[in-house]
């Protein structure tokens, strides 16, 4: 190798190395600041190539939505009873001049201050319900209060809380007991009242429908009463009237059926005198109109 190469190669290498100290990339997923000697210098580097002096220092933070997972945290209720729950906190950088100066860029850092920040929301909300309450309460009323209160404060670290669900919350189990057998004596007490109360309303269902009906009865049987009067007394006019036109043909029509229904059936016995008024037709009809 030429004695005039080495220079050359020499210069070239330290150029390559205060290139590669002096450009740095940021990708889509990614946020950037740089600080000189603990510094911060520049921030909020758009995706891409950047430059910087060589001494300066590079930190990138995920931008990406994190999560997080915490189990079998114990929270005390206004009755002093104990709640465990599990809940998880999704979480990504907002400012990360913010961040950085507050969680010094660790991410597991951020996490665990911003999990203090959750629990001590779910702290509060909790203490200010007894245990009834929460369990009746909808957990989507729960978490929007325990969710509104961490946003504040974990925007103080330059986050944004996207999320904070609680999965799942248990009682210990002689506490469990308890408020098993109380919500069971509750529940009763409550289908008691329930079913008095139906029991109520049916009676006066029951009696407003019987009182009804006697009315619906009683006009009814009124009605019929004064139509069947009206009917026999129409019919009783009409009869008189029929009388009066040939006296001897009703009497005739009357005798045929009165025979009619005292003649003439399957083991009837009827026994009369030959000259009686009820034979008077059959022994001589045409004789007897005569007469008359």
């Amino acid at each position: 190798m030429s004695a005039r190469l080495v220079p050359a190669l020499f210069v070239l290498a330290v150029l390559a190395v205060l290139a590669g100290l002096s450009l740095f990339t940021v990708s889509e997923t990614e946020l950037a600041i740089t600080t000189e000697f603990g510094a911060i210098t520049g921030s909020h580097y758009p995706p891409g190539l950047h430059a910087k002096w060589p001494w300066d220092m590079v930190y990138k933070f995920d931008r990406r939505i994190l999560s997080q997972s915490y189990n079998g945290e114990t929270f005390l209720t206004n009755d002093n009873r104990g709640l465990i729950a599990d809940f998880y906190i999704k979480w990504r950088v907002k400012d990360p001049v913010r961040y950085y100066s507050a969680a010094g860029g660790k991410s597991d850092l951020a996490g665990a201050r911003l999990a203090d920040i959750v629990k001590d929301g779910i702290k509060s909300v909790v203490a200010q319900r007894t245990l009834q309450q929460i369990v009746a309460a909808e957990r989507a009323a729960v978490t929007s209060e325990m969710f509104g209160q961490a946003s504040q404060s974990a925007a103080g670290l330059g986050v944004e809380l996207v999320d904070v669900r609680v999965q799942r919350i248990d009682l210990p189990d002689d506490v469990a007991a308890r408020v098993y057998e109380s919500m069971k004596q509750g529940f009763e007490r409550t289908a008691k009242r329930l079913r008095a109360e139906g029991e109520k309303e049916k009676n006066t269902i029951e009696a407003t429908a019987d009182r009804r009906q006697t009315e619906i009865l009683a006009d009814a049987q009124r009605d019929a009463l004064r139509i069947r009067g009206e009917g026999d007394a129409t019919a009783t006019a009409i009869y008189a009237r029929a009388y009066s036109r040939d006296p001897e043909f009703y009497a005739f029509y009357r005798s045929l059926q009165a025979y009619d229904r005292s003649l003439g059936r399957d083991g009837d016995l009827l026994v009369l005198t030959p000259d009686g008024e009820f034979f008077k037709y059959l022994k001589d009809p045409d004789k007897r109109r005569g007469a008359k």
